[in-house]
């Protein structure tokens, strides 16, 4: 899917819309407008499949100039309503920057075309059935293609907070999710219905997912799950336990060397004896790191050269994403290039 964006970006990218979201909002502002104006304007603007076919062209256009909230004249409704729009203003344009603008139009226009399909393949289906045209286009607004945009936003940037009524802190994520949840609910009561034998009611569930198509291709097809498996994920454990027992055992070895007490594998005199075994992930004293009988160091870092020997305080670890075995300080461990090519058992 990435190598496909790619490619039609190089091709229509020049056609793309620039700052999408705020022609958007000027639309929904219009479309505010002309409710005050007019409160029955709407119902000359849906998208009603029967309407168009009999020539009312302009809705396929109209309907995206209805507002997926209704505002309120009273109170603070309109305080709101101006609330509202900075929001999804603020998080288009976030979206926007981060993914291009190419790619933000497609996900955009991706949900409002299956938006579109959807509307007329219910009013074909369900006017067969009912033997007569069928009214769907109150189902088939923008609400659904704005809330994906939300989805996108904490999809993308899921630690990011946001003040719940100005005051009360939450991470992106869990609004996304408790969005989410509602919306399901939402078409769970309707299938309940479905399920007393209103048929009618599948076409506010069958608007939901359209709507939802954009968010669920867009996002399932450009990540790689493969940085999810149960074998990285095993992977990703086993060494994450390792470096904690490291971390703990070089804690130790340096509270028993500030301590002035020697490790379990040295004599009383510091030199290396034959009891105890050495921890690869912690060393307590110059002598327990030696090979016996030799002078040779036991680690050695393949970028920088330094041993134990140089100082007793180093921690080494093997990389596990180089091929064979080679051993790095944790200065070079994280910031090295991995040995791809070399074959496993050719180091020395």
């Amino acid at each position: 899917m990435n190598r496909f964006l790619n490619n039609m970006e190089r091709k229509f990218g020049k056609w793309a819309i620039p700052n999408l979201t705020m022609v958007l909002i000027f639309c929904y502002v219009a479309g505010y407008a002309l409710q005050m104006i007019n409160p029955n304007a709407a119902q000359f603007m849906e998208l009603e499949p029967g309407y168009i076919l009999r020539g009312q062209i302009w809705r396929l256009i109209t309907w995206i100039v209805i507002p997926p909230y209704t505002m309120s004249t009273r109170g603070f409704g309109i305080f709101f309503t101006i609330i509202m729009l900075f929001f999804y203003f603020s998080i288009g344009n976030t979206l926007e920057r981060t993914w291009g603008t190419f790619r933000y139009n497609v996900y955009i226009f991706g949900g409002m075309l299956f938006t579109l399909i959807a509307a007329f393949i219910c009013y074909f289906v369900f006017s067969a059935i009912a033997g007569g045209p069928v009214m769907v286009g109150q189902f088939f607004t923008t609400y659904y293609v704005v809330m994906s945009m939300f989805l996108g936003f904490a999809a993308t940037f899921p630690d990011s907070r946001v003040y719940l009524y100005f005051i009360i802190p939450i991470k992106v994520k869990w609004l996304g999710v408790l969005y989410f949840a509602l919306m399901v609910y939402e078409c769970g009561q309707y299938f309940r219905l479905v399920l007393q034998g209103n048929i009618y009611y599948w076409v506010p569930i069958i608007a939901f997912i359209a709507s939802m198509m954009n968010f669920f291709i867009f996002f399932f097809s450009t990540r790689d799950f493969k940085h999810y498996s149960p074998q990285n994920m095993k992977r990703r454990r086993d060494y994450n336990r390792q470096m904690e027992a490291g971390r703990r055992q070089f804690s130790e070895n340096i509270h028993r060397m500030r301590n002035g007490e020697g490790s379990a594998d040295q004599t009383n005199d510091g030199q290396p004896g034959g009891s105890g075994s050495e921890s690869r992930f912690g060393f307590s004293g110059r002598g327990s790191a030696l090979r016996p009988g030799t002078n040779v160091p036991r680690h050695r870092c393949e970028i920088c050269g330094r041993t134990e020997l140089d100082d007793p305080d180093l921690e080494f670890r093997f990389c596990t994403k180089c091929q064979g075995n080679h051993e790095y300080c944790m200065e070079h461990l994280f910031t090295h290039v991995h040995i791809i090519n070399d074959h496993a058992g050719m180091n020395n």
